[in-house]
């Protein structure tokens, strides 16, 4: 009789449901938004891995993997070989794994493969994976397993529908990415967050930003300042109709999903916000979506509305379903309260940092703290010591009359990462040495990172980077010189690097 009790409970929380709302649909659209985010990640990874843990990148993974020695601080498949065909293999089978998910083929395995090719790029890039948006793909794949159907095409997935449990964990995902990053705007004491100006530079001084953000930017201070309250109230207070009836539900989508494109429009945060887009999808059921389904695909329609047969699911299934939901949503829940609990409870969040290396159970907070001021680090070389020569850049601000692009999901790591560099010092950046030192050699995985090698004839004699404050320039001056910034040079970012006759690299002073 226990036992029955049991596995009735365990069945309504992890069986897949068969009453109530439907969410067929949703998932649908969610599994293929979650193949191209991830087709984006691996398309931007096949320019860029090469240059950036290769074994001649900046920082090598297999330079890193023997240092590290232990699989369970870095989980990746790199232990097997990391070698330029490893690393292509990688992003291969991570880009058709990805292509599959899109047209809906063999979701579960697709999943996996994706999951585990990311995860292995994560596992070994070191600086050049810290960012959350990296962490939150990891997580909404995880959970994804659990939430797509089985079988090899199982278009809407009529006979396997979503659990209550998968189903919840990944909305549950996209309210904690809302929730705490209002959280910590309040709680950094960034005094910006507190008098509304949050919003008067953010257009100017996010990592990169586009053409668009420019002319936002010139919007008056109201605008900016209700933008402030917006992004406050929808991220500690609207977000909790997540758990309201289907009419609240759908109204927060609607606004969220605007606030999304919003961000696109104006700021480039890789596939950040193409997936929080998509999870957002979730806050949807089939009663909502079946009108539009109709029209577009009339049979699939009807299936989302069919009955579906009962099928029982043994309990082994059942527990081994549920233990890694249940760790993964424990986890989320006890890494956040116990930040601020006594250290004597901190025990208490152990699953969270067992888990922290695989990126599944994760802390979010987006903008914190506000930066105060843009900054820019540029590469220059010089063969006679007196003439320096920039290396051009493919994203980043640098010419003064290039318009900011847009080109998100693509996400330049490399250029991302010397943005977030700007923000601190040489001695706490020290791939930037790396890089200066791979450019003295002409080093072709890393020239590859840039719009173009100035240097193609024979390597520099000298490598240097210099910091510089970049602002966008106001009407009258783009209106009478075409430029979209001005620029301040600020001085040296990391000492120059020189190749010595024997072959060896080092610090090197300026020649007069």
């Amino acid at each position: 009789m226990e036992e029955d009790r049991l596995k009735r409970q365990l069945a309504w929380l992890f069986a897949p449901r068969r009453t109530g709302p439907g969410h067929l649909w949703p998932r649908w659209i969610f599994l293929r938004a979650l193949g191209l985010v991830f087709l984006s990640a691996f398309y931007s990874l096949a320019f860029q891995i090469q240059g950036l843990v290769g074994p001649t990148g900046i920082l090598p993974a297999d330079a890193y993997l023997a240092r590290v020695g232990r699989f369970w601080y870095a989980p990746t498949l790199l232990w097997l070989g990391a070698g330029h065909g490893a690393l292509t293999l990688l992003v291969v089978a991570g880009t058709v794994a990805s292509v599959l998910l899109v047209f809906g083929v063999w979701p579960r395995a697709s999943i996996a493969v994706a999951f585990l090719a990311f995860l292995s790029f994560i596992g070994a890039a070191q600086d050049f994976a810290s960012y959350q948006s990296d962490g939150m793909l990891l997580e909404a794949s995880f959970l994804a397993l659990f939430y797509a159907p089985a079988g090899f095409f199982p278009g809407l997935g009529k006979a396997h529908p979503p659990s209550r449990a998968s189903t919840f964990l990944l909305q549950w995902e996209w309210f904690r990415i809302y929730f705490e990053s209002g959280v910590v705007k309040l709680a950094s004491g960034d005094p910006s967050w507190r008098d509304m100006s949050a919003m008067d530079h953010y257009y100017e001084n996010g990592p990169l930003p586009t053409w668009v953000g420019w002319y936002v930017q010139h919007w008056p201070h109201w605008f900016h300042a209700g933008t402030a309250v917006m992004t406050l109230f929808v991220e500690l207070a609207l977000v909790w109709l997540l758990f309201f009836p289907r009419p609240f539900r759908v109204a927060c989508f609607v606004i969220v999903t605007v606030l999304q494109a919003g961000i696109i429009l104006t700021a480039n945060y890789a596939f950040l916000n193409y997936l929080v887009l998509s999870l957002g999808f979730l806050l949807l059921d089939d009663a909502w979506l079946e009108l539009g389904a109709r029209r577009l695909f009339r049979r699939r329609s009807a299936d989302a509305r069919g009955e579906t047969p009962a099928a029982e699911t043994p309990l082994w299934k059942l527990v081994a379903v549920g233990v890694p939901l249940v760790l993964v949503f424990y986890a989320t829940c006890a890494d956040f309260v116990m930040s601020a609990a006594p250290p004597p409870l901190a025990w208490l969040a152990w699953p969270a940092r067992a888990l922290e290396p695989f990126r599944i159970a994760n802390r979010y907070g987006l903008f914190a703290v506000m930066t105060p001021a843009r900054y820019e680090i540029e590469f220059q070389g010089t063969t006679d010591g007196k003439t320096w020569t920039p290396y051009p850049f493919r994203y980043k601000p640098q010419a003064l009359d290039a318009a900011p692009g847009i080109y998100a999901p693509y996400q330049p790591r490399f250029e991302w990462n010397l943005w977030f560099a700007s923000l601190g010092s040489c001695v706490d950046n020290r791939w930037v040495l790396a890089t200066e030192a791979r450019l003295l050699e002409n080093d072709a995985s890393v020239l590859r990172l840039f719009a173009r090698n100035p240097f193609a004839a024979a390597p520099p004699g000298f490598v240097r980077t210099i910091a510089s404050q970049y602002w966008f320039t106001d009407r009258a001056t783009k209106a009478a010189t075409g430029r979209w910034w001005r620029r301040d040079e600020i001085g040296p970012y990391c000492p120059p690097l020189t190749r010595t006759a024997d072959g060896r690299i080092r610090m090197q002073r300026e020649r007069e």
